[in-house]
């Protein structure tokens, strides 16, 4: 995979990869003359006492080595920056396939490990084709063309070549093929340390709140240890790389002086020669090790593409049709046709034989127990996930017919959970309008009850961090209604967004919002009755089945469900 990974990546940038060969050849053949000089010199200008042959060998090595410079400067150059667009193209890759998911595939990979995926592996992958086209392509090169300088200067010593490579080879083979399972258990562990920090950090108030500083302490430690024992154990494997490199050259280095010491007594051999067939040894071996040295991160980079890869190749449950409607305003008419959902591994769905008509202009109230299937029902009108029986139909097309953007860009949807992204209270409000004018977003914070908390955090402008954790949780949320007014969608989603309101705030913004939806098709998840009890009609879900459906007075009479719920708030009414 991760050749395939690089390959399919580096496609565009062939002329590139071109320069960067050219460039690496032109140095690499350069720097192989250079011994040869270099044992040129010492023959006839420090043995043979010819001053003119130093200084004429000596301009040309000079030359050579100039050409060598600027030739791997110009190599390098693009080489970083072969690797730099590579990185770019795979995070943007991840990133838009990502954003193409459906909550399911967000929860089968985790967001710790998406995280991890688009950062930390890509990056692996990423130092792999920088070194891989700074050294792995001189490499080859200079190990062969230095097989051939050696034997031109002497045919005698090339056993050594013959003894010392392969076994280098062998030591390296063993080596890199049990750092594979130490690499992968790494990205692991480097996952599992990336949910646990973000975990802490996201609940920091809670940790606190309960005092489990300690116990935090301990599970990060733990997954912390994890990662460190399984980095020592692929390390220890690294470490016996380059010292094994290290007695390879030095052994080669004896060998050559001491068996060459004697076929220079003999005659059979010069002083310059020996230096220039040491030289060569040395490039041999020293493009052994660079190529170790890229070989090396191959493992823990392939093990990245394999995780890069799983996540590009995923298809989203949520896609788009083949063949789309020919829809080009959606009004709001939303009807569910015996609709069930399973999750992937589950055993029992999560709803099940769901049916109800929603016409524009009405509005729908959805009630029960916690895990009943609330939020679940309103991410399939969303087409957050897909139905596994039945049908939910958006205008009497089926929702799964629907371009998902033209269907995403007439909802308006407030989460359960509200956040708000870095910027100001313009950008946040703006976020599903971009057009809105200021006398829109002021409208809208009037409707959800925002506008003197944001007047007084300095108007507009008021800068929001991220998640929004400089607002109260009530503060929150009414920026995320009022986010949704911005937008004027044809569909409403509420989903218990008014949970984190006072009584008065939350009937005050219920008035407000009453003319403002007199057209659009209005769903909204509660747990108190009062908030409620005005809607059109009410759907009661008791483990993903519908129990209960119709107006307040009319289920109060017929659904035992509803009015268990409805009398135990008001005994809490009363009691409070």
């Amino acid at each position: 995979m991760l050749w395939q990974l690089i390959r399919t990546t580096l496609a565009p940038y062939r002329k590139w990869l071109l320069l960067v060969l050219v460039f690496q050849f032109v140095s690499t053949v350069s720097n192989l003359f250079l011994p040869s000089l270099f044992g040129h010199i010492v023959d006839k200008g420090v043995v043979a006492g010819n001053t003119g042959a130093v200084w004429g060998d000596g301009g040309n090595m000079l030359a050579v080595s100039l050409l060598q410079i600027c030739a791997q400067g110009a190599a390098t150059y693009y080489a970083a920056r072969t690797g730099a667009a590579f990185g770019r193209r795979v995070r943007a890759d991840l990133f838009h396939t990502v954003g193409g998911f459906s909550q399911r595939e967000v929860n089968r990979f985790g967001a710790a490990s998406l995280i991890t995926r688009t950062t930390n592996d890509v990056q692996q992958v990423q130092l792999v084709v920088v070194m891989g086209l700074t050294f792995a392509a001189m490499a080859p090169i200079m190990s062969v063309g230095g097989i051939i300088m050696a034997l031109r200067e002497d045919v005698g010593l090339s056993w050594l070549m013959a003894v010392a490579v392969p076994v280098l080879g062998v030591v390296m083979g063993f080596v890199i093929a049990n750092m594979v399972p130490g690499f992968r258990a790494m990205q692991r562990y480097l996952d599992v340390v990336n949910r646990v920090l973000r975990e802490q950090l996201t609940g920091v108030r809670t940790i606190r709140a309960f005092v489990r500083e300690d116990m935090e302490q301990q599970r990060f430690d733990v997954a912390n240890e994890d990662l460190t024992q399984a980095g020592i154990r692929v390390m220890r494997l690294m470490a016996i790389m380059f010292p094994a490199v290290g007695v390879a050259m030095n052994v080669s280095t004896v060998a050559v002086w001491w068996f060459g010491g004697h076929r220079l007594a003999d005659g059979s051999m010069q002083l310059g020669a020996i230096t220039a067939y040491m030289s060569y040894l040395m490039q041999i071996l020293m493009s052994i090790m660079m190529a170790t040295f890229v070989v090396m991160m191959v493992p823990r980079a392939a093990v990245s593409a394999e995780r890069i890869t799983d996540v590009l190749a995923t298809e989203p449950s949520v896609g788009p049709p083949a063949e789309p409607a020919d829809v080009t305003a959606v009004r709001g008419d939303i009807e569910f046709d015996r609709v069930g959902l399973t999750y992937p591994g589950a055993e029992a769905p999560v709803l099940c034989d769901v049916s109800f008509r929603l016409r524009p202009g009405e509005t729908l109230a959805v009630i029960g127990a916690t895990g009943a299937g609330k939020t679940t029902l309103l991410s399939l009108v969303a087409r957050l996930f897909d139905a596994t029986a039945g049908s939910v139909r958006i205008d009497g097309h089926d929702i799964r017919d629907l371009p998902p953007e033209a269907l995403w860009g007439h909802i308006g949807i407030v989460p359960q959970k509200a956040y708000l992204f870095t910027g100001t209270v313009a950008e946040n409000l703006r976020y599903g309008r971009p057009e809105a004018t200021d006398e829109e977003l002021w409208a809208a914070l009037r409707i959800a009850q925002a506008e003197d908390f944001v007047t007084a955090q300095g108007g507009l402008d008021a800068t929001i961090a991220q998640g929004g954790v400089n607002v109260s949780g009530g503060q929150r949320q009414r920026l995320c209604i009022a986010r949704a007014i911005v937008s004027r969608p044809a569909i409403y989603l509420f989903d218990d967004c008014f949970s984190a309101l006072d009584l008065a705030t939350d009937a005050a913004l219920r008035r407000a919002l009453a003319p403002e939806i007199t057209e659009a098709a209005v769903v909204i998840v509660a747990q108190r009755v009062s908030t409620i009890e005005h809607a059109d009609r009410i759907l009661v879900l008791e483990a993903g089945q519908v129990v209960g459906l119709g107006s307040h007075r009319e289920l109060l009479d017929t659904c035992p469900t509803y009015r268990e719920i409805a009398e135990s708030q008001n005994r809490q009414e009363a009691t409070a």
